[in-house]
């Protein structure tokens, strides 16, 4: 079982911060994604902070998104 997306705010240096639906508020690095496909137009700040709750998980205008279970396995811990 995964948790639900429910917010998300685009950070400086290429950074989520994410809360989950139960709760939980944890940092995401995208960084390690933007030279790969789709993403790599992540590189324009514009577009990055772009990033929305879409479903249960998070999209860009571009139309890249990430799966919530990778979200939620690939974050650390916000205090």
């Amino acid at each position: 079982m995964y948790l639900s997306v429910v917010d998300v705010k685009s950070l400086e240096n290429y950074k989520l911060l994410l809360t989950f639906e139960n709760g939980e508020k944890k940092l995401f690095d995208v960084k390690p994604y933007l030279d790969k496909g789709i993403f790599k137009e992540l590189k324009d700040e514009k577009l990055f902070r772009s990033v929305r709750v879409s479903f249960d998980s998070i999209e860009w205008c571009n139309q890249a998104d990430i799966d919530p279970e990778v979200l939620y396995e690939k974050s650390v811990a916000y205090q």
